[in-house]
């Protein structure tokens, strides 16, 4: 009996979807793949089984797009810190029974670093006082920062994309104080960079080992550097897993058709 396989939509832009997504082609399970940006978008590969898309699908426009793809299954494999994706497909695969599962990479286990809950808890603090600090959090979160550039001094690294460099300058961030580098970075250049800045403070994301933060943490205890890590945001998953098997089981379970 032929089996005929249905759409997941892969929520993607990580180095982790391309995996999975590359994992679901090669059993023949074809691929709707979403990301926000061009940049993200070459990750991925050609394959007859596997679409990708560019663009932001707000809330309104998210059931119709399901529905009209014929979507049978949501792996949702964008950043931990993409909340508000995650919520969103969350809310309209449950207003139309498709089944969800969130593939959550896996987080370092605490070390001696700091650690706040979030990017408010960390401005209304003092960390930040009369240091020399790199923000390695993403240019979204650099207008947190703003309040701050008369009371630290403060250095950011982003993407090198012009509206990357534009928020960072909107946010109170003078070139001399950017850096442009796109992920990832090796301990070599983590290193070098820090020292040239003559950093005493890093502030980064717990994005796990694929978002560097390993290279972080080894850089920031050889050089007795703090690193203050900014937990991930909480998000109440229906289904969440960290294995590839897993994501392929569920895959089977619901985009075959006999």
């Amino acid at each position: 009996m032929t089996r005929l396989f249905k759409y997941v939509w892969a929520i993607g832009g990580t180095s982790e979807s391309r995996e999975i997504v590359k994992l679901l082609v090669s059993r023949g399970i074809p691929c709707l793949v979403t990301v926000t940006t061009q940049s993200a978008r070459s990750l991925y590969f050609t394959n007859p089984l596997l679409e990708v898309r560019t663009g932001c699908l707000t809330p309104d426009k998210l059931p119709l797009f399901l529905q009209q793809q014929k979507i049978a299954a949501v792996v949702d494999a964008s950043h931990p810190y993409a909340r508000s994706i995650s919520q969103n497909a969350i809310a309209a695969s449950t207003a139309l029974n498709i089944p969800y599962l969130r593939y959550e990479r896996p987080s370092l286990e605490a070390g001696e670093n700091i650690e706040v809950r979030s990017f408010e808890e960390l401005i209304e603090g003092d960390y930040l006082r009369d240091r020399r600090v790199l923000l390695t959090v993403g240019c979204k979160a650099l207008s947190y920062f703003q309040s701050w550039q008369e009371r630290a001094v403060l250095f950011a690294r982003v993407l090198p994309a012009v509206n990357s460099l534009e928020t960072a300058i909107a946010a109170g961030f003078s070139p001399n104080r950017l850096i442009a580098l796109r992920p990832p970075i090796s301990t070599d250049l983590e290193e070098s960079l820090w020292r040239q800045w003559r950093i005493d403070l890093v502030v980064t994301k717990a994005s796990g080992r694929a978002g560097g933060e390993e290279i972080k943490r080894s850089v920031a205890a050889k050089l007795a550097i703090p690193l203050l890590v900014v937990a991930r945001p909480p998000v109440p998953y229906p289904r969440q897993t960290a294995n590839l098997e897993e994501i392929l089981t569920f895959c089977y379970r619901y985009c075959i058709e006999e």
